[in-house]
């Protein structure tokens, strides 16, 4: 399951501690990224992937700090994300390949 949370500029260190120190959500994958970097906009956006459990507690824990986006545009926003990592990747297999 994923989710993508889209979180105001002056929450996103409280986001992160909520997240990242909850004992279900931080089995999850979690990813931050800024709106800028990926062509959109002044927000943050926080990509969950995991078990449902773990992106619904992501969900319950942020819902007073973050907005859940639409389907449509988070499958655009993961895609964004996993288009930045797997090219991350590739450049840092070039360094040791």
């Amino acid at each position: 399951m994923e989710k993508v949370i889209r979180i105001k500029k002056e929450n996103l260190q409280k986001v992160k501690n909520l997240l990242l120190k909850d004992e279900t959500v931080s089995r999850a994958s979690i990813i931050f990224k800024e709106g800028k970097s990926l062509g959109l906009n002044e927000d943050y956006y926080c990509y969950v992937s995991g078990t449902e459990e773990e992106c619904k507690k992501a969900e319950e824990l942020t819902k007073e700090l973050g907005k859940i986006v639409k389907e449509e545009e988070m499958k655009k926003i993961i895609e964004k994300i996993k288009e930045e990592e797997e090219s991350a990747m590739q450049g840092f297999g070039s360094i040791f390949g």
